[in-house]
């Protein structure tokens, strides 16, 4: 039986904080009301955070004294998640900082596998998010503590440690610890070359704040011009809402921006198969760099028909559930581009399980960061996957909105189209005191202003796509 359990370098408990609290907030923003983020399948989104602090009795403004994390949600239901977050308390409060591989392999073990909690997944939905939120805030504590960011922390792992993070339940048919370990020691070599080549050159970014389907054309055109004078060398844009209206968009954007630069489509979960085939065989003229989402999350069958039934690439992964369903995809060929988010999963663990799959079947990482907070955690895990596991970049783009930094005390900072690598310890997940007492939901300044309003009128819940009929005439060239 392969075993890690010995190599790990464990924490002596008497010389460790012990968790005193698990804080958990409800944190709106309405972005809505300009409609940032707004996409075919979610057309009012209000960027949200159910939002923990992990509290310890090492003393205020002591090193790894409180770690912070969260999941994203677009409004309604975040209160829902929170209170997941808040039924997690009893792993972690009163017990000894997790601070370690061990420890924080444990964590998550213990979160994940509480077989009661367990049902309401399993290992899927608003309950597997709650123990991402606490396993990435545990992280957020111990890389404060050991004062590195957290990719740093994480490439300075061995790979036994790494490995020893990984649950393998379900994945040998795919991936054996055996493998994970050789994929990082055959990595492990150039660490410090890469590590200095990010802290130099930063991590390939791309933007999709031109391309919310809200946006007027004219918007839209004026924001991919200065995506491309900031440095960025890829958009995105977003589909499926109107066939004519999005090969519009896309003409006007490939001659907003010339045929240099890589322009992506999101459909966000929008069609059937079909439908799908039907559409990207129309825009495929115009060259989409992938197709991301173009169906459900969880129907690996059909984005493996969608990847054989049309030339654009297919992209996905921000709204998969969990490791599991990851594996299929990749081992059923159905997906070009892997797109791993930080808080959708149990954590940093799960996404270390995804990076590596994700290398073993060769596929490129372009993680989504899409929300609030999200690019201030990716970030970390993008780069974490060059120094230590892929060693690579090609083919590599990390998401880029431009939206509520200013509300994080360690900021993404993207310059000429690259993040550039963080150097504050920790996971860039703490919120400034002020942002979370100005928009907790409902009782912030920020919300009992605008609850004190007329209640706008809610959209329709949209509507799928229509099949084509039977006997409906060949699509049309738009060109």
């Amino acid at each position: 039986m392969f075993s890690l359990a010995h190599r790990f370098r464990e924490s002596p408990l008497s010389q460790r904080p012990s968790v005193t609290e698990l804080e958990v907030h409800d944190i709106r923003f309405p972005t809505s009301e300009q409609l940032d983020g707004s996409d075919a399948m979610n057309p009012d989104p209000d960027y949200s955070a159910a939002y923990v602090v992990l509290r310890t009795d090492a003393g205020e403004g002591a090193a790894g004294s409180e770690g912070h994390g969260f999941v994203f949600t677009i409004g309604r239901g975040n209160d829902v998640t929170a209170a997941a977050i808040r039924s997690l308390r009893p792993h972690v409060v009163g017990r000894p900082a997790p601070l370690t591989a061990a420890d924080l392999a444990a964590l998550h073990r213990e979160l994940t596998h509480d077989s009661q909690l367990r049902w309401l997944g399993p290992e899927k939905g608003v309950m597997h998010m709650a123990a991402g939120a606490v396993v990435n805030a545990a992280w957020d504590l111990a890389a404060r503590q050991a004062g590195k960011p957290l990719w740093q922390f994480l490439a300075g792992m061995s790979p036994e440690e790494l490995v020893g993070l990984v649950d393998f339940r379900y994945l040998s048919d795919a991936l054996t610890p055996e493998e994970a370990l050789a994929i990082l020691r055959a990595a492990e070599p150039g660490r410090a070359e890469r590590a200095a080549r990010l802290r130099e050159r930063g991590y390939p970014a791309y933007t999709t704040s031109p391309g919310w389907l809200g946006y007027s054309d004219e918007k839209m055109i004026k924001l991919a011009q200065e995506a491309v004078a900031d440095g960025f060398d890829q958009i995105k844009l977003k589909v499926g809402s109107d066939l004519d209206a999005d090969l519009r968009r896309m003409r006007l954007a490939r001659e907003a921006v010339g045929p240099d630069v890589r322009i992506a489509v999101d459909a966000n979960q929008r069609w059937d198969v079909a439908e799908a085939v039907r559409w990207m065989s129309a825009l495929a003229p115009y060259d989409p760099h992938w197709i991301e989402e173009p169906t459900s999350p969880d129907d690996v069958l059909a984005h493996a028909a969608i990847r054989a039934g049309q030339p654009v690439k297919v992209a996905t992964g921000e709204h998969v559930a969990n490791r599991v369903v990851f594996k299929q995809l990749l081992q059923a060929g159905a997906v070009d581009f892997v797109q791993i988010d930080a808080a959708r999963v149990a954590g940093v663990n799960e996404n270390l399980t995804i990076l590596l799959l994700a290398a073993k079947y060769g596929r490129p990482v372009c993680p989504h960061a899409g929300g609030v907070g999200l690019c201030e955690l990716v970030q970390h895990l993008a780069m974490f996957d060059y120094v230590a596991v892929s060693g690579s970049w090609e083919g590599r783009v990390i998401e880029y909105v431009d939206h509520l930094h200013e509300h994080f005390a360690d900021p993404a900072v993207v310059e000429s189209g690259r993040y550039r690598a963080p150097t504050a310890p920790g996971f860039s997940a703490r919120m400034y005191p002020e942002s979370i007492a100005a928009y907790r939901y409902p009782d912030g300044p920020e919300w009992q202003a605008r609850l004190a309003r007329p209640a706008p009128a809610r959209p329709a819940p949209v509507p799928p796509v229509p099949a084509p009929s039977a006997s409906a005439p060949p699509q049309e060239d738009h060109q």
